[in-house]
């Protein structure tokens, strides 16, 4: 704002006097407006004022002078601290090369600002200080060095149009991604997760369902697929009031279809994923394979299946040990290979099937100890309640399992009242402790591959860990359904780049939390005289980084612009 003073055509009472504001308006001009009016020069003479024009144009000068001040304190006021280290997204994104299909996706929108820009400072953004989209708006995306600037309304816009077209967004992505590293489909893994909203009413997606933090909050639950690489390779969003196993079906069926995926795929799942209608679909209708796991506990085995898991021999019941280095027993295993039944849904009845399958059953000490140490923790804590008579099986929380309950008090009604130990129960369990049942279609496949197979579903859990802590996915900060949805693409494709990163370029040398850190941690200070100092601390990941992309001026302490520019320009 400038101010400036205005002297009116003299009129029968002489030349008239004002001070005027000027200010500017984006995508209109500039603009006046009075800011305090004076009176004629004559009046102001009469007054006592000898020279009204000289004197209001000090006055004038004075105000001007203010606002100088105002913009040199904002300007110190604004940090000159900037983040660099998020060139290892920018420079992914740049390596895929989707700038001009999403220019294409979005040419019938009028939208004033480039869709990729704002994509590539979102997930930065994401990445180096998750929040809110104020806060992106307010602190992060000016703190990223060489990052576009966007208005608060075109952030919010933006993202409201991702979440539009989401899965179009990681179809894009998944279709670049392919032309670089050829997607192995082989093996599909598999897993969902779900989202709490501190909201009091549902909405068409935000429904109550089984929460993981056993919230009572409204959720919303994410698909999520990796493939052979265990990349992420696709993601739904559904109403949290839904099962998960069907989204198994659908996210595969849209993965394909979407995808062009050809040949066999291996479905590889959690338990309580799978199902008769999930293994009918995967095998006799799309043949396919499947492999997930099958808890030993409860009623999940039927008898014969409960002795065979424990059942040792020297001929038919052989345990299989491997081994470390050292000579430690990491695991053994056994296997056998028999048709079982499944029934699956037609026409809304259950009807049977039969599938030739090969079980592994697997023996695990460490997780034998830790489970035998969790199962004595719940019978010392059911032990220590049934001392407290009356009590019923809603008091006894998780370690309900370990107590019996009789089924009516003296007149009748059914109170489910604690009346002893379950010991039978306590037995059976300390007895399966360190056992797991892995359940696969593939009988030819070896059973060392598929409880390796198997075991790479800790990278999905993993990701989903990496979009909920690190990434900060929730709280989403946002209400229109099509906006939640952006944020959830922003956080998957923010993962999808940061696991391409670890496996792809650094061979999965470097982990995704170690490249999280390096990101945050690398910025530089500007010294005002055109260079920057390199705040960064170095360490492991900072010198692995350095050397596999050759940016020996990652290290330098002073920076000219031209190095930063260098590094942002890196190839990966």
């Amino acid at each position: 704002m400038s101010y400036f003073l205005k002297k009116t055509k003299p009129s029968s009472k002489g030349e008239y006097l004002q001070i005027y504001s000027g200010y500017y308006i984006p995508k209109v001009g500039k603009r006046n407006k009075s800011y305090k009016k004076l009176g004629y020069v004559q009046d102001l003479i009469a007054q006592g004022i000898e020279n009204p024009v000289e004197y209001y144009q000090k006055e004038v000068d004075k105000l001007n002078a203010k606002e100088a001040e105002k913009k040199i304190a904002q300007i110190t006021d604004v940090s000159t601290c900037k983040y660099v280290g998020q060139f290892l997204v920018s420079s992914m994104i740049e390596k895929l090369n989707v700038k001009e299909i999403i220019k294409v996706m979005n040419s019938n929108l009028k939208i004033q600002y480039d869709m990729t820009d704002l994509i590539t400072s979102l997930i930065c953004a994401q990445i180096v200080s998750p929040g809110s989209k104020l806060k992106a708006f307010e602190k992060v995306i000016p703190s990223l060095y060489g990052s576009k600037l966007f208005s608060y309304d075109q952030i919010i816009d933006g993202v409201k149009i991702l979440g539009n077209n989401y899965e179009k967004y990681i179809e894009l992505f998944n279709n670049q991604i392919a032309k670089i590293w050829p997607r192995n489909t082989k093996n599909l893994f598999f897993d969902c997760t779900n989202y709490y909203f501190e909201i009091d009413l549902e909405d068409n997606v935000r429904k109550k369902g089984p929460s993981k933090e056993n919230r009572k909050d409204p959720i919303i639950g994410q698909a999520l697929l990796l493939d052979s690489d265990q990349i992420p390779i696709g993601m739904t969003m559904y109403p949290g009031n839904q099962s998960e196993k069907q989204f198994l079906r659908k996210s595969i069926e849209d993965l394909k279809n979407r995808y062009n995926v050809k040949g066999k795929t291996v479905q590889v799942a959690d338990k309580g994923l799978n199902c008769g209608d999930n293994i009918y679909a995967a095998v006799v209708e799309s043949h396919d394979g499947y492999i997930f796991s099958k808890s030993v506990h409860g009623t999940n085995l039927n008898d014969v299946e409960k002795k065979w898991v424990l059942l040792e021999d020297e001929l038919e019941n052989k345990w299989t040990e491997v081994r470390d280095e050292d000579g430690k027993i990491l695991y053994k295993y056994k296997s056998c290979v028999d048709e079982f039944e499944y029934k699956h849904t037609v026409d809304g009845e259950k009807v049977s099937f039969k599938v030739k399958e090969k079980r592994i059953v697997t023996y695990n000490p460490t997780l034998a100890r830790k489970q035998k140490a969790q199962i004595k923790k719940e019978v010392s804590k059911a032990e220590e309640k049934i001392t407290l008579k009356g009590l019923t099986r809603e008091e006894f929380g998780d370690c309900v399992k370990y107590v019996s309950f009789t089924a009516t008090d003296k007149k009748g009604q059914n109170v489910k009242i604690a009346k002893e130990m379950n010991n039978e129960k306590i037995e059976e369990d300390l007895s399966f402790a360190g056992f797991n049942l892995l359940v696969t279609s593939e009988i030819d496949m070896n059973p060392e591959e598929i409880y390796n197979v198997y075991h790479g579903l800790w990278r999905i859990e993993d990701t989903f860990r990496v979009m909920k802590t690190y990434l900060e996915a929730r709280p989403v900060f946002l209400q229109l359904i099509e906006s939640i949805y952006g944020h959830f693409l922003i956080c998957y494709l923010g993962a999808t780049i940061l696991r391409l990163l670890e496996l792809k370029v650094f061979e999965d040398q470097i982990p995704v939390t170690q490249l999280i850190d390096f990101i945050r941690d690398y910025r530089v200070t500007e010294t005002g005289q055109g260079s920057f100092i390199n705040n960064a601390s170095s360490s492991r990941t900072f010198i692995k980084i350095k050397d596999k992309l050759g940016l020996m001026m990652l290290g330098n302490l002073i920076l000219q612009k031209k190095d930063i520019d260098n590094i942002f320009s890196c190839e990966l």
